[in-house]
């Protein structure tokens, strides 16, 4: 059923990496991977994203997963990940993936190149045409090479298609959720705590593979007003976070992600997997998190 044109991404969105063994997207582990995350209170899971390595998955590859994920029939929804640098190219790439009916479409600038707010315009504009399903902007200028301003937002959120912003910036995020033209979904995984404190209704957050659960009531509880319990729960995640983002994403993930038995610590190269002593570390991080018990686990 087709959805409209104008939807909300509220909750936890989680920007799923791509697991991988001998050198082929691992389908059993990602299918997997789906149910867990829908079983922990996912609202949605983000497909071919940076940390899903979707720069190097081939198209075909894509449609594998997407219908290895989506033959469960309770499925949880999907956005997928659609970035390039020939605006052409990636208005193709979403034509061909129409027929899969996603949620909608993350969609960053052109990275590299360092288009004008002119010429990002015109690049969203042209992806407009190629679907009506809804489209996140992304706005983390590390991976894009190019900032968007909250006009250029602004000017895009008039459009029908556009719904949210994956945004990093904290005093970016704070702007866009006190304009409220925009809804902003945190992709600052140290600063989610703050976004849902101060209203934020949803996230992107990368970390949130490792105890995707913990993530779920702490959203709960910061929207509730308990922010106290809150901050107690998200404390120890922390030192996690930044663990996960101590070496390049997502390979601290998948080395963490290894440790649980839940895939194999493979990636695709040029992407190397985490080095030895990270591993360690993200261990003690990990033995930490499961000491301190959740409110679920004490109620």
């Amino acid at each position: 059923m087709d959805m409209p044109r104008k939807t909300a991404f509220e909750g936890i969105w989680l920007p799923m990496i791509t697991p991988m063994r001998g050198g082929y997207v691992d389908l059993d582990a990602a299918q997997a991977l789906a149910r867990y995350y829908r079983n922990a209170g996912i609202a949605g899971l983000v497909l071919f994203g940076s940390t899903g390595e979707g720069n190097l998955l081939s198209v075909p590859e894509k449609i594998d997963m997407i219908e290895a994920i989506s033959s469960d029939p309770h499925a949880l929804p999907l956005v997928f990940g659609a970035g390039g640098v020939d605006t052409r190219g990636v208005a193709a790439a979403i034509r061909r993936l129409e027929k899969y009916q996603p949620a909608g479409y993350l969609v960053p600038p052109p990275y590299y190149l360092g288009p004008s707010q002119a010429g990002i315009l015109w690049h969203y504009r042209q992806i407009a045409w190629a679907t009506e399903r809804p489209v996140i902007l992304y706005n983390i200028p590390k991976r894009t090479g190019v900032t968007m301003t909250v006009e250029t937002m602004e000017t895009l959120a008039a459009l029908p298609n556009f719904t949210a912003v994956k945004e990093c910036n904290p005093s970016v995020l704070a702007s866009l959720n006190a304009r409220g033209k925009l809804a902003a979904l945190c992709g600052e995984d140290a600063a989610l705590l703050d976004h849902f404190l101060a209203g934020g209704r949803g996230a992107i957050p990368a970390a949130a593979h490792l105890y995707p659960e913990r993530y779920v009531e702490i959203m709960q509880l910061a929207r509730d007003g308990h922010a106290e319990a809150a901050r107690e729960m998200f404390e120890p995640l922390r030192g996690l976070i930044r663990l996960l983002f101590a070496e390049p994403n997502p390979a601290p993930i998948k080395r963490a992600l290894a440790m649980q038995g839940l895939i194999a610590d493979e990636l695709r190269l040029p992407m190397t997997s985490a080095s030895r002593e990270l591993g360690q570390r993200l261990q003690r991080a990990m033995s930490v998190v499961q000491g301190s018990p959740s409110r679920l686990q004490t109620a």
